[in-house]
């Protein structure tokens, strides 16, 4: 299997077509993409490393089950929280966030196994179903952004 990490340096392997655009396909162009992959991964850390795992409870979510069976999100069906949607007209250093990134994804692995953040629409995740997660999202991505440098 993959791992976050791959997935992550593929998509930081893009930054030289960051303006690359297809409104066929994005409405958002590949430095988007990018950011906000980036922000879903350090502010979900930053959710779960303030969490106590004494007060995680496992719930079935027919749409958690739904999603990791297929191993991944459907297009267009969902839209980002503001706090994960990537600020219009701010220059960003991509180098620096990639950094970040990949130290939350470190951090992360240290995280208590019964760790959680709250998903919108799959509830609580642990840290195995957060990394599940976190994968799924990061290649959802991944593959729009390949689309858009493609078409």
């Amino acid at each position: 299997m993959r791992t976050i990490e791959k997935s992550l340096d593929e998509l930081y392997s893009y930054i030289a077509q960051i303006d690359q655009l297809n409104t066929t396909v994005s409405t958002v162009d590949v430095g988007w993409h990018i950011e906000h992959s980036s922000l879903v991964i350090i502010k979900i850390f930053e959710s779960v490393s303030k969490s106590d795992p004494k007060k995680y409870k496992w719930k079935f979510n027919i749409k958690r089950s739904f999603v990791f069976f297929l191993n991944k999100f459907p297009r267009g069906k969902a839209k980002a929280p503001e706090i994960v949607k990537p600020k219009q007209n701010e220059k960003v250093d991509f180098t620096q966030l990639l950094i970040q990134t990949k130290d939350a994804v470190q951090k992360l692995k240290q995280a208590d196994k019964n760790q959680y953040f709250l998903h919108p629409f799959f509830g609580n995740l642990n840290k195995k179903n957060t990394f599940i997660m976190l994968d799924i999202h990061t290649r959802h991505h991944l593959a729009i952004v390949r689309d858009i440098i493609r078409a």
